[in-house]
């Protein structure tokens, strides 16, 4: 029978411990029978006797003294190690690597770490969002969010809430410019385009069509690799823009902004959040997988209804016209 050397050296050294091996098979939840047979194992394999036995007492043979300060310390080393990785796994605290993109996620993101780390503070996200797409396993990740039609490959996803692409301009650009009555028609207006930041490529509006999802190219009067920014110029009136229902929303709620043509926006896509086995995960994932879940599925605050962008294009249509 093949020796457990492990369990084996741990039955020795709590033996010499406490003098007793019907007290060291208690104290690791063994019977006399398996912690003795643990013990003659060990020292058949070893080819040396470990303790001088007699009817009351057990006592270390000179072999038995040098093994057991040989083999103590990186036992209790490696019980330590076990220690901690359990407590990895039951307590809330420890690092906690969050992935996510730099271009729409932001913020989303802020409000659920904030919460986040009001409920656990012990817990020491460290968050890196960048428009890449890499490797999960090689980057140590252990929760990420993503943008995308569906969940990517190889990783456990939940969908967060629709990501809208809505087309829209401040009052005063519309005031100034006209209302756009067809994706034809923004041709003759000033539009801004956006550069992916990690491939550096000028993108194309993507809007529904009736042939589905479909690229529409602008001749862009501004370019810009970062959403904040863009908003702000469409903010102070000076283009027409292609931005998120995370950007746009709370400025259409509030009649900065006017939502255009909107039978032509873009909702296929979704904002993911992934992470790995569910079986594995230490406790401080668990929970911030939970708080993502409670705070942001189908959250009102980045999507906006059809009733709602209904009444905020012909508000907006209005005002321009008035």
């Amino acid at each position: 029978m093949p020796i457990n050397e492990l369990r084996s050296i741990a039955t020795f050294v709590k033996t010499a411990e406490l003098g007793s091996l019907r007290q060291a098979a208690v104290s690791q939840g063994m019977t006399p029978q398996a912690a003795s047979q643990a013990l003659a194992q060990l020292e058949r394999h070893l080819g040396v006797r470990l303790f001088h036995r007699t009817t009351r007492s057990m006592s270390l043979t000179d072999e038995g003294r040098q093994f057991l300060e040989a083999a103590q310390p990186p036992l209790i080393g490696m019980q330590r190690a076990l220690e901690m990785a359990r407590q990895a796994t039951d307590g809330i605290a420890g690092p906690l690597r969050i992935v996510g993109p730099s271009s729409v996620f932001a913020p989303v993101l802020w409000p659920l770490l904030d919460e986040f780390c009001r409920r656990y503070p012990e817990v020491q996200p460290d968050v890196q969002l960048d428009d890449r797409i890499g490797n999960w396993v090689e980057d140590r990740v252990d929760v990420g969010f993503r943008v995308g039609p569906s969940p990517a490959e190889g990783v456990i996803a939940r969908r967060l809430f629709p990501l809208q692409l809505i087309i829209c301009a401040a009052p005063d650009y519309l005031i100034r410019h006209g209302v756009p009555d067809s994706l034809g028609s923004l041709a003759t207006h000033r539009c801004s385009a956006f550069r992916h930041p990690g491939t550096g490529r000028v993108l194309p509006w993507f809007v529904k069509t009736n042939d589905g999802l479909s690229d529409h190219h602008v001749v862009p009067a501004l370019t810009v690799n970062d959403e904040a920014l863009e908003t702000e110029a469409v903010l102070a009136g000076h283009v027409i823009g292609l931005l998120t229902g995370v950007a746009a929303a709370p400025h259409i709620r509030t009649g900065r902004l006017v939502p255009l043509l909107i039978k032509h926006i873009a909702d296929k896509s979704s904002v993911f959040v992934y992470y790995g086995s569910r079986s594995a995960q230490p406790a401080r994932v668990r929970a911030f997988i939970d708080v993502a879940v409670e705070l942001l599925v189908d959250n009102p605050a980045f999507v906006l209804t059809a009733k709602e962008l209904i009444s905020a294009e012909a508000k907006g249509r209005k005002a321009a016209r008035a």
